[in-house]
């Protein structure tokens, strides 16, 4: 009967690890967004967005709300679950399970935040709230793997970009530079990228314009499952 009763008292609560690549071109980073808590427990750390799940939802349905209502992002262009986060202490109190989920956003949307949320580096998290930050950790690590045996760069890119444009994307979620000769060869050949016909604006300085190109597709799928994009040794990006 106490082991009955402790079960109906633990709570369930959806988090979100939201992560786009934010900044100039030449200090673009991997960036999540944190909320500022106000009240105790831990009040002053920052926090990844979310809450109670409600008795009607579910959790994906419930995160979407959540993030709709508290940080107005409402342009995530991927949400997928992460894991579920459920050490009996990681939060004081009464036990609270909590579902994390990775969300992404482009580097071309600005979603308003309220003015107690801020974007963070992944590499230089401030102090987080209970375990929130191995949360980001684990979301980071989750993109890391999905970009190399996935299509998953189209939910971090803008709908056109040129290839120096992507591989600055793609350089700032791996953590390493990257060839944007040798990113071009691995995406096209497993037939993630098509050219739009277009071409960039030239820079100040002229020159050729830039041809413009675009992932073939949205949604996410499984291109090379055995493909890993690991730190060369030169400055390219090699698939294994």
């Amino acid at each position: 009967m106490d082991t009955i009763n402790q079960v109906s008292q633990t709570g369930h609560e959806v988090l979100a690890a939201v992560l786009g690549v934010r900044g100039r071109d030449r200090e673009k980073s991997l960036r999540v967004l944190l909320w500022r808590r106000g009240r105790p427990p831990q009040a002053g750390r920052w926090a990844l967005p979310g809450g109670q799940l409600g008795a009607t939802e579910d959790v994906e349905s419930s995160i979407r709300r959540q993030l709709a209502e508290k940080v107005d992002v409402r342009q995530l262009t991927h949400v997928e679950q992460l894991s579920v986060f459920s050490a009996p202490e990681r939060v004081p109190g009464r036990r609270v399970v909590a579902t994390a989920f990775l969300g992404l956003v482009p580097c071309d949307v600005d979603p308003e935040i309220p003015d107690d949320t801020e974007w963070f580096p992944v590499s230089a998290l401030p102090e987080t709230a209970f375990d929130h930050g191995s949360i980001v950790l684990r979301a980071r690590d989750r993109l890391r793997a999905k970009l190399s045996y996935t299509n998953l760069g189209f939910a971090l890119a803008q709908p056109q970009f040129t290839m120096s444009a992507l591989r600055r994307v793609y350089s700032a979620a791996l953590g390493y530079r990257v060839s944007a000769t040798n990113l071009q060869r691995v995406l096209s050949r497993r037939g993630l990228l098509e050219p739009t016909g277009g071409t960039a604006p030239s820079g100040p300085s002229g020159g050729r314009p830039a041809a413009l190109f675009r992932f073939t597709g949205s949604g996410l799928r499984v291109t090379d499952p055995f493909a890993v994009l690991r730190p060369p040794s030169g400055e390219d990006v090699r698939s294994c």
